[in-house]
């Protein structure tokens, strides 16, 4: 079944900057939509590698603090990792969760996760909320997102997925020309 206003859709969608995002948030009815959406993804042997943590309100803020602290102790830049925490309504962190499996490697238990992520922004993004997928250094502090977000040793973060009201028309920003990045084999 042909769906070109889907197709339009991907060819025109743009994220909205998270200091861009102001709430109120959506409320967990509409988010489940969003993340029910996010699972429909590749997800090779159906092993579900990713989850999802929603902050927002007093776990946001809680978070954000967590990340000035560490910076203050890693000598990162605390505003770098903490201003969209403080800014945004809601984040979403997209756990990649890799399952033992001899069957599907790590790295397609990765794009998956990946995937989802995506599927996230362009849900909210087909919603009407603003919405955008950032990592920054604090998806990367072992120690940051062991302690404050109970990560496994085994998980990381695939991006944080910030979602709120954007009032703003998000920048549009360079594009690759498809020629450019398209080799065609075979014909």
């Amino acid at each position: 079944m042909r769906r070109p206003e889907v197709t339009e859709f991907l060819l025109t969608r743009r994220s909205c900057p998270a200091k861009l995002l102001h709430g109120p948030a959506p409320e967990r009815a509409a988010l489940m939509r969003m993340l029910t959406a996010a699972m429909r993804v590749p997800d090779h042997g159906k092993l579900a590698p990713w989850r999802f943590l929603v902050l927002e309100g007093a776990a946001l803020a809680g978070f954000a603090a967590r990340i000035r602290a560490r910076a203050a102790e890693t000598g990162q830049d605390a505003d770098k990792g903490a201003l969209a925490f403080e800014q945004a309504p809601m984040a979403v962190a997209v756990v990649a969760s890799p399952q033992p499996s001899e069957k599907i490697p790590v790295i397609e238990q990765t794009l998956s996760a990946g995937a989802a992520a995506l599927s996230l922004v362009n849900a909210a993004l087909a919603e009407g909320w603003g919405a955008s997928w950032l990592t920054g250094w604090p998806a990367y502090d072992r120690g940051l997102v062991e302690a404050a977000l109970g990560l496994g040793p085994e998980e990381w973060i695939a991006g944080f997925v910030y979602i709120g009201h954007c009032d703003a028309s998000p920048p549009e920003r360079p594009r690759p020309e498809p020629e450019s990045r398209v080799r065609w084999l075979g014909a």
